[in-house]
């Protein structure tokens, strides 16, 4: 095997320490990759593969993306769920003895992304750490590190209650210890889809002990110094914008598992996995991407205090009815830039000359935002703008030192104002007045030897030259020319004179760049320190922001401020919030909802395809809506504020977890009967539909029942089980409501309004016809239940509060058959028996209907 070069051991040494992450390796213009890691980018990049040492009997795969532009090569990886590890030259080539000396500087990951080009505007980026203890509780720490954002929440329910925290707050990637039992990482993987890192050391680092002046309880001080140990392990660098870490008392917010969010279609759709068509689509009237990220954390955590419902709602309402000083609070806040994100690249130290003139921008509009506020008399405006306070010396200063429009590069000059700095004025004074200088001799040497295209020019190979044709060669006086370069058609010449003038011009400009790079460096640490005030800034702009927001979509959209009054719900023409706008055409209809002291469970039956889970998706979102502090789609409401929801909507199957449609729905049925209070709203969704008839409808009686007897949340329970609605008889605070159709002319018409009482059919071969089906198969299923409609099905008797079980045939029936002859007597015997050995339980409806129309066919042929 040959012996590895000086380089690639120093490039295996490194990629030792990095295992599961991209070694991206600076080779001059490039970051190279080998090996393994070569064979994998060139996969996943769609870039091509090569090999290094071609000619060795074992050459290295290889493969490599331009440094200029890496970013985008990056940014794909970190969004497949990879690492990548920044590998550096740290010394200049020039002054390196041996192999030039290369270290890791960042390492990127899925959750420690910052560039703004890699990120979402309107979501936040979070990284999170879970760490397990011995009482059986977890903590979760979060962090946005584009933002400063740090949050930590104690789980004391178990592990199912920390994915569905971790599924309610999305994150892209969580750090653990390496001892988490497998089965819980696989959980994690499987559940969550997320990069998972491991952090062992939990010793926390003096120099961010600030950061948990609000932490009392050591398990959250252990977790998020996991959490911190990461983050210092991968960035290495200042993380002077990370934020006191804010408690998450989880007991302050209306508690939403993964399957609520999902069903609800919360920030998301459950198809597309996009915003548009979720409630999130809806409600973002927000002018700034900070405003948005706060609208979306409202959503995934409504309130419970009935007092600070009351106060957005206040704001709402004043900003609804004062239209004018709206529109001029978004056209202010269009001029604000992302303020969060601009303090975490001003920490980081990738900001540059335009990223602080946005703040400065952002900055100057306060003022007027301000004044705005002040203008509202609701005390709750005036602290608004009372807070609404501005770092003046960051706008002076910037005001003062950077150039309106300057370049990205703060590398290459062009950053300060002439008059900032006057060791800089000077050096530009000498860069200008010899550029004028340059630009007179060549005037001066065209006129001295007649030759009109002589010109002067530069480049960084051979600095400024005189450039002359050959053709006027002859012309120039040979004892002050000394040639420099022989061109195809031209000589390039130097004089004594241009000389010195072209080192007082290089060593000015070559100052004067590398000054102000200092400079801009120095104006940016100044900013520096006022870092936590600019956060202050954000979260208050961004609140007004979505408060704002509230009051133009509710006007836009017609919704009314709801009451909360108690243990009463009351909506007046309630609609959809999606729904209703992906209709645009007005013709949603809109229904009523009434759940109060006498009423826990509305039981809606009705067809297929009439609305049922839009009825109950409606009430779910109005309640959350109200309880972020938004007006609600309606005539009118009095809401109660739900501390949980729970809702089994919709049929899916759990593939990754291997989990059929029915256990999916079994296991969200049980997570919300263990976890419900009477304080709590469930949405139950044709439960049971996933078995037989005979288990689905005893499975969905049962549930109804313990709902009413021990549970008291209230539900709103579709069913296509008729038979249920007869337990209105037997449970006292259940109501039967259906959802109205009518047939016309052989055809279903759904008129999707609510009405009181159990729905007459199902209409199920109508929505078949509807789908399109084959008329025969149509036809035949006709013929089919108006078999079934012939026979008594109908004992499912009341006793003593419960049902007994359905059966295709009545009990204790008895069948008279001719015992006439010997051959009559055997049939009766072999149908009795084939009846005797049918294992309904077993069987589908379908299955029991063919065996009975089998047996009955034997019974007609007389064999």
């Amino acid at each position: 095997m040959a012996k590895n070069t000086p380089m690639m051991e120093q490039y295996l040494k490194i990629k030792a320490d990095y295992q599961d992450a991209f070694l991206f390796f600076r080779l001059g213009d490039f970051y190279e990759m080998f090996f393994d890691d070569a064979i994998k980018a060139a996969r996943e990049l769609e870039i091509t593969l090569t090999k290094r040492d071609a000619n060795q009997k074992e050459p290295v795969p290889m493969c490599g993306v331009p440094y200029h532009s890496a970013t985008n090569y990056i940014k794909n990886l970190v969004d497949k769920g990879y690492k990548v590890a920044i590998c550096e030259q740290v010394e200049d080539p020039k002054v390196a003895k041996g192999v030039v000396k290369r270290e890791v500087v960042q390492l990127i990951t899925p959750g420690t992304v910052i560039e703004s080009n890699m990120l979402t505007e309107q979501e936040n980026n979070y990284i999170a750490s879970i760490s397990h203890f011995d009482d059986g509780t977890f903590a979760i720490a979060y962090n946005d590190i584009s933002t400063g954002e740090n949050s930590i929440a104690l789980i004391e329910q178990g592990w199912d209650r920390v994915i569905h925290e971790l599924f309610n707050q999305p994150t892209k990637e969580v750090v653990i210890s390496s001892s988490l039992p497998e089965s819980l990482q696989h959980d994690l993987k499987a559940k969550l889809q997320v990069t998972i890192s491991y952090q062992d050391e939990i010793t926390f680092n003096a120099e961010y002990r600030h950061l948990c002046d609000n932490l009392d309880d050591e398990r959250l001080m252990k977790a998020f110094s996991r959490l911190l140990n990461y983050i210092q392990y991968t960035q290495r660098r200042s993380l002077d914008h990370l934020q006191t870490a804010n408690v998450i008392e989880l007991n302050e917010y209306l508690s939403l598992d993964m399957y609520s969010k999902r069903n609800l279609e919360l920030t998301e759709t459950i198809l597309k996995k996009g915003k548009h068509g979720s409630l999130l689509w809806v409600l973002d009237q927000t002018v700034t991407a900070m405003g948005s990220r706060k609208l979306k954390k409202w959503i995934e955590r409504p309130l419970l205090s009935k007092y600070q419902i009351e106060s957005r709602l206040e704001i709402v309402e004043a900003f609804l009815h004062a239209f004018m000083e709206r529109d001029t609070l978004r056209e202010i806040l269009k001029s604000v830039y992302d303020l969060e994100r601009l303090a975490g690249r001003i920490a980081f130290g990738n900001v540059n000359a335009r990223d602080l003139i946005q703040l400065k921008q952002s900055l100057v509009r306060i003022p007027e935002l301000q004044s705005l506020l002040m203008q509202f008399p609701e005390t709750s405006f005036q602290q608004l703008a009372k807070e609404l306070t501005i770092p003046e010396d960051i706008v002076t200063l910037l005001e003062a030192s950077i150039i309106d429009e300057p370049p990205i590069s703060i590398k290459e000059g062009s950053i300060i104002k002439d008059g900032y700095h006057e060791k800089l004025d000077t050096y530009r004074d000498a860069t200008r007045n010899g550029k004028q200088w340059i630009a007179e001799l060549e005037q001066k040497e065209r006129q001295a030897t007649n030759i009109k295209s002589l010109k002067i020019g530069y480049n960084r190979v051979f600095g400024y030259y005189i450039e002359v044709t050959k053709a006027n060669l002859h012309l120039l006086p040979e004892d002050r020319y000394e040639r420099k370069q022989t061109l195809t058609n031209a000589e390039r010449y130097i004089t004594p004179e241009l000389k010195e003038k072209e080192s007082i011009i290089l060593e000015a400009e070559e100052k004067s760049v590398a000054l102000e790079y200092e400079l801009f460096i120095e104006i940016r640490d100044q900013i520096k320190e006022y870092i936590p005030t600019i956060q202050h800034l954000a979260d208050l702009v961004s609140k007004i922001d979505v408060l704002q927001s509230f009051a133009t979509v509710s006007e836009q959209n017609h919704y009314k401020r709801p009451r909360f009054t108690g243990n009463t719900l009351q909506i007046k023409n309630g609609r959809h919030p999606v729904v209703e706008q992906v209709m645009q055409d007005g013709s949603f209809v809109p229904n009523d909802v009434t759940l109060d002291r006498n009423t826990n469970i509305l039981l809606i039956t009705g067809p297929n395809m009439s609305g049922k889970s839009t009825y109950m998706r409606q009430l779910a979102l109005t309640a959350i809506m109200g309880q972020i502090g938004c007006f609600v789609p309606c005539d009118e409401a009095d809401l109660i504020i739900f501390d949980k929801i729970f809702t089994r909507i919709g049929a899916a199957d759990d593939l990754v977890s291997g989990q059929s449609t029915f256990m999916v729905e079994m296991l969200e049925a049980k997570n919300a009967l263990s976890n419900a209070t009477d304080k709590s709203l469930i949405l139950l969704d044709e439960i049971g539909r996933g078995t037989s008839t005979y288990d689905g409808m005893a499975l969905a009686q049962a549930i109804v029942e313990y709902i009413h007897h021990h549970v008291g949340a209230k539900t709103l329970f579709s069913t296509h089980y008729h038979e249920l609605t007869a337990l209105e008889e037997s449970l006292n605070k259940l109501k039967n409501i259906h959802v109205r159709a009518e047939e016309y002319e052989g055809n279903v018409v759904f008129l999707h309004q609510i009405e009181e009482g159990a729905a007459d059919q199902s209409y199920g071969i109508h929505v078949a016809k509807l789908a399109d089906l084959p008329e025969s198969l149509i036809e035949r299923a006709r013929t089919i239940l108006k078999e079934l409609e012939t026979k008594d099905t109908s004992n499912i008797v009341e006793e003593s509060g419960e049902t007994s079980q359905l059966s295709f045939f009545i009990e204790d029936e008895k069948e008279t058959i001719s015992t006439n002859s010997q051959q009559e007597s055997n049939l009766n015997q072999k149908i009795v028996q084939a009846l005797a050995d049918i294992d309904l339980f077993d069987m589908t409806p379908l299955d029991a209907m063919n065996e009975l129309h089998r047996l009955q066919k034997k019974i007609k042929r007389g064999s």
